[in-house]
């Protein structure tokens, strides 16, 4: 996909995406179904570091790992970051700004 955006679709790449992101990595989950999570989509596409895209309706599993994992509630659309295996911030619906994730980045040394 575009904007920076790296497609997840397996619990593999799940894997690799964490391991290649270069301090925090940024999980984003989508329902291509649903007019908030198109709106939080546009938001996501323009921050310049990678975001990890999990397309619920193609990736259940993925969706259902994180939910596991990190010990949060399933929603759509959410953004989770993870730094070292942690999850150490999340946001869903509307709460889902460019700026806010970037500041949470930026508090996480993480920047761009």
């Amino acid at each position: 996909m575009n904007n920076g955006f790296v497609e997840i679709d397996s619990q593999e790449r799940l894997e690799e995406f964490l391991t290649a992101s270069s301090g925090a990595a940024v999980l984003f989950k989508h329902s291509n179904m649903c007019g908030v999570s198109s709106r939080a989509y546009n938001e996501m596409a323009k921050l310049k570091k990678p975001v990890g895209l999990i397309t619920v309706q193609k990736a259940r599993a993925v969706s259902d790992e994180i939910e596991k994992r990190w010990n949060v509630a399933h929603e759509t659309p959410q953004v989770l970051i993870i730094r070292d295996g942690q999850l150490i911030w999340d946001a869903s619906h509307f709460r889902i700004k460019a700026e806010a994730v970037e500041a949470a980045l930026s508090e996480a040394g993480s920047g761009q």
